[in-house]
């Protein structure tokens, strides 16, 4: 906290820059129970790591059928974090063996290794326009390399290694602009422009680890939230909060919080603690809303993520979407701020997807019970169930316009999968 403090103060805002990158315009974008999915059977963990996907009999007991249409198996360890490039067919993963990967999702081929990392990457992220990727890692690094030519997405080179957080907890890239966001296991949370690496911002008033935090839909403002239960909402411009909420509030004490989401327009958070409380706050007046009731109490909300069930144009407050370590996914309609379909996986909600405009009503989930699955959060319907993995999925992202997700597993694997409905269903 102090080194944090202290760097804040070398630190120039690069003014002319910040208005240029945080303008104005809007631009953002029944209870049902899969009987029909066999359950995984635990003999599937003591497989052997050698033993090949392809040899998976579909339907042969204790096995489990892959229907992935491609994997990435170069990570030794456990794969914590994978991001679908935002055009193109590639996507860069981070893992236990401190490395991360940008890698062809049709065939599986390695496009660059990603070193420089001393422990693990816990943190893959792109720039909105594709021509950066940044890795963050338990050992504090944040390291950048950026696209070689215009020719393709096939050379990168490393670009710069930015300085500040203790621990890397989580990183977001402005929707419109070149500045990285990124939390700190120290309390700290830091903002800085892109190419130059220069530090914009270093925001302090958080009590424990900054878990998660996001830019606003509309790129303005910034929310965090840390391990102690504290929500703060900012200028990125400034360095004093626009409002604060903790647990000396009664009505927001939620043993620390876990998940944070923005609705598209920039108007309500969402936030999930580890006690399985949910929040609704108004950003513009700092107070609480509502408090949703659906998740087990003392299970962890872990994934939270906004759907639009109508289409572009949208109004009133959306819908939003909590997974958490009960295996449920609740589907919320925030005008009426009821629950709408409860959805179930066997085991812990690791990860969350809003499928993108061209199929609004697709969501997807990853789960500990080693399955990825896509529903129609329309009627809460289960459109697909996605096996292949041997252990948790940890993270997924959706790439090519939402066509295919790319998953993180903790059995080493990255796995490509389609979202389409089975042609028999």
């Amino acid at each position: 906290m102090a080194s944090g403090k202290a760097r804040a103060e070398d630190v120039d805002l690069e003014e002319e820059n910040e208005d240029e990158l945080f303008i104005t315009e809007d631009d953002i974008l029944e209870e049902v129970e899969d009987d029909g999915d066999q359950r995984m059977d635990e003999d599937d963990e003591d497989d052997e790591a050698g033993d090949t996907l392809g040899d998976m009999a579909e339907g042969s007991s204790g096995r489990v059928q892959d229907i992935s249409v491609q994997h990435f198996d170069t990570h030794n360890a456990s794969v914590f974090a994978v991001a679908c490039h935002p055009t193109q067919p590639i996507a860069a993963s981070g893992g236990e063996d401190d490395l991360g990967y940008i890698w062809d999702i049709t065939d599986g081929e390695i496009l660059v290794k990603l070193t420089g990392h001393t422990d693990s990457v816990t943190s893959t992220a792109w720039s909105a326009d594709g021509e950066m990727i940044a890795t963050g890692g338990m050992d504090g690094k944040i390291r950048i390399w950026r696209r070689v030519g215009k020719e393709n997405y096939n050379t990168w080179e490393f670009l710069t290694e930015l300085q500040g957080p203790d621990e890397v907890m989580f990183l977001r890239w402005h929707p419109k602009g070149s500045v990285l966001l990124a939390g700190s296991n120290d309390s700290t949370l830091w903002l800085w422009q892109l190419p130059s690496g220069n530090t914009m911002q270093v925001f302090a008033g958080h009590m424990g680890p900054v878990n998660c935090g996001e830019f606003t839909p509309d790129g303005k403002r910034i929310i965090s939230a840390d391990q102690e239960g504290y929500l703060i909402f900012w200028d990125p411009r400034s360095s004093t909060p626009i409002f604060k909420l903790g647990p000396d509030d009664a009505r927001f004490s939620l043993d620390g919080i876990t998940a944070v989401a923005v609705n598209p327009a920039s108007t309500l958070a969402v936030v999930g603690g580890a006690a399985g409380g949910v929040r609704v706050i108004s950003l513009s007046k700092g107070e609480i809303v509502s408090t949703l009731g659906g998740h087990t109490e003392g299970e962890s909300i872990e994934a939270i993520v906004f759907v639009d069930l109508v289409g572009a144009g949208t109004t009133g407050l959306g819908v939003v979407v909590t997974g958490a370590t009960d295996g449920k996914a609740c589907i919320w309609d925030l005008s009426t701020m009821r629950l709408r379909s409860t959805l179930h996986h066997e085991d812990a909600i690791t990860t969350l997807l809003s499928h993108p405009a061209s199929k609004p009503h697709l969501l997807i989930s990853g789960s500990a019970d080693k399955t990825l699955r896509t529903w129609d959060a329309r009627n809460g319907t289960l459109v697909r169930t996605h096996t292949g993995h041997r252990a948790a999925v940890l993270g997924a992202s959706l790439g090519l316009d939402g066509s295919v997700i790319v998953s993180a597993g903790d059995d080493g694997l990255c796995m490509v999968f389609t979202t389409e409905a089975e042609e028999t269903e």
